[in-house]
């Protein structure tokens, strides 16, 4: 079954994406937000292993794709890589948005997710989306520096030849991270970009202010 947008947009209407590219500040800033409102934080991150049992091979092969170690997921080609991490996102997101009209009915949620600027077209309004990025020279160590990330840091560390896993993530991150802030930097969407000259505080200021709370 097919829905058509407007459809998809009113199912939504109580729901405010919080998107970018990795390590941009979604994560700090839906939770800042959601403590001072009282909000739901719906982080699709968190709910992948629980799609991730929902979904079967046939439908979902991305998402179903097992890895014996750090060697063998890190030893794709970049194409390899970025097509899988690609196709992984875009079968859970029939999954997050069922989770999402369930959830946001009768209450605000805000959504941590890594939408693209087509699916912001066709999910929600300019009003209800904020693109937070950062450059995406290098994430790896980013990730692995994030408390909350060292279950990645300890996998990517596991493998034999360390730097050219981190060379191989890095590379297949700023391919499709490039693009995607180019894309975002050109589109009529709210954007901040991450820096070290701007604090959690003046972002949430500036989010709340895109938002009009």
């Amino acid at each position: 079954m097919i829905f058509q947008d407007n459809v998809i947009k009113e199912y939504l209407k109580n729901v405010y994406f919080i998107t970018g590219t990795p390590c941009g500040g979604k994560t700090t800033i839906s939770r800042a937000l959601a403590k001072k409102y009282g909000y739901v934080v719906y982080d699709i991150d968190e709910q992948f292993s629980k799609h991730q049992q929902m979904s079967n091979a046939q439908s979902q092969p991305s998402m179903n794709k097992t890895f014996n170690n750090a060697d063998e997921f890190f030893g794709r080609s970049v194409e390899e890589y970025k097509k899988w991490l690609i196709d992984n996102t875009r079968e859970q997101l029939d999954f997050v948005l069922l989770d999402l009209i369930r959830i946001s009915q009768n209450q605000i949620v805000l959504c941590d997710c890594h939408l693209t600027v087509d699916e912001a077209d066709r999910l929600t309004d300019l009003s209800q989306v904020v693109f937070l990025i950062k450059d995406p020279t290098n994430l790896v160590n980013d990730y692995c520096n994030r408390p909350d990330h060292q279950d990645f840091s300890n996998f990517i560390n596991s493998a034999t030849d360390v730097d050219k896993a981190k060379l191989t993530c890095n590379t297949t991150l700023r391919e499709i991270n490039v693009k995607r802030c180019k894309e975002i930097k050109d589109s009529q969407y709210f954007w901040i970009e991450r820096d070290n000259s701007t604090s959690v505080e003046e972002t949430v200021q500036k989010v709340e202010q895109h938002f009009r709370w």
